[in-house]
């Protein structure tokens, strides 16, 4: 646990299937004691065998000390889970989707007497087309800022660019943006000038041997036959991987941010 001044936040990358279920239970509760982390937040849109999540899955992150359950643009993929998104609070999908679809893409949550906001976007660039992250973003942190200065933001998106874009829009507005979605985890992690905690890509909660938590095999014959084929989760030892920020609880700057990435043989 921090002080009284600071708090630590671990953002962790995709959960990725069963193995990425089973990196969260085998290594969770060792990471927030060896981080001495204060709150978790997870994007878990691929955690039910890839595609979406369920509501089974969701409590049992919520179980494991989970406040917060970011995700994308497969949250939509589970039916049971899209009856929950209006009236569970801790689950988001992004908030750019238009106001119409079920859900809600941000959430303050009290950790230690302080309030955090958490807030979930998705990008555009070579994905679903929908409202401009860069605007819905400005405005859903206007509005938190309200209730408090520690923001966190899960970018969820493909493009780079875009990512990097964004963390500098917001810097010195939010305390950290994180990207998702490539399951691929980036080495820029960083501060902005602005104090603001920033990494293109927290990388994946899944398999270690795979093609971004796919397995192998499917992977190549799908780039060598150029034929549809569903991807399978690979189910090799599981990797955990993300990072963990330390925040001033006054000023709501980051002080530091830590890439993680942890191996679980089992």
């Amino acid at each position: 646990m921090s002080d009284s001044k600071t708090l630590v936040a671990l953002l962790l990358g995709d959960v990725c299937g069963q193995p990425g279920s089973r990196a969260l239970f085998l290594g969770l509760h060792s990471l927030v004691k060896d981080y001495r982390a204060d709150m978790v937040v997870v994007n878990g849109e691929n955690a039910a065998n890839g595609f979406g999540l369920n509501a089974s899955l969701m409590e049992q992150f919520f179980s494991l000390g989970v406040a917060v359950i970011t995700s994308g643009n497969h949250i939509w993929q589970q039916e049971d889970i899209r009856l929950l998104l209006d009236s569970e609070k801790r689950l988001l999908r992004p908030a750019n989707y238009p106001p119409q679809a079920p859900g809600h893409g941000s959430v303050v949550v009290d950790v230690r007497n302080h309030k955090v906001g958490v807030l979930n976007l998705q990008g555009r660039q070579s994905m679903p087309s929908i409202d401009c992250p860069f605007r819905i973003g400005l405005e859903q942190v206007n509005r938190l800022r309200k209730q408090t200065n520690l923001i966190l933001v899960d970018f969820h998106a493909e493009s780079s660019e875009e990512k990097e874009a964004l963390g500098l829009y917001l810097d010195g507005k939010v305390s950290a943006v994180v990207g998702t979605h490539t399951h691929v985890q980036t080495s820029d992690e960083k501060l902005l000038p602005q104090k603001t905690a920033y990494i293109t890509d927290l990388g994946l909660c899944g398999p270690s041997e795979s093609v971004i938590g796919s397995d192998p095999k499917i992977s190549i014959a799908k780039q060598l036959t150029q034929m549809p084929m569903r991807s399978e989760i690979s189910d090799t030892a599981p990797l955990l991987q993300g990072v963990c920020v330390t925040l001033d609880t006054s000023t709501g700057q980051a002080l530091s941010i830590e890439r993680i990435s942890r191996l679980y043989q089992i």
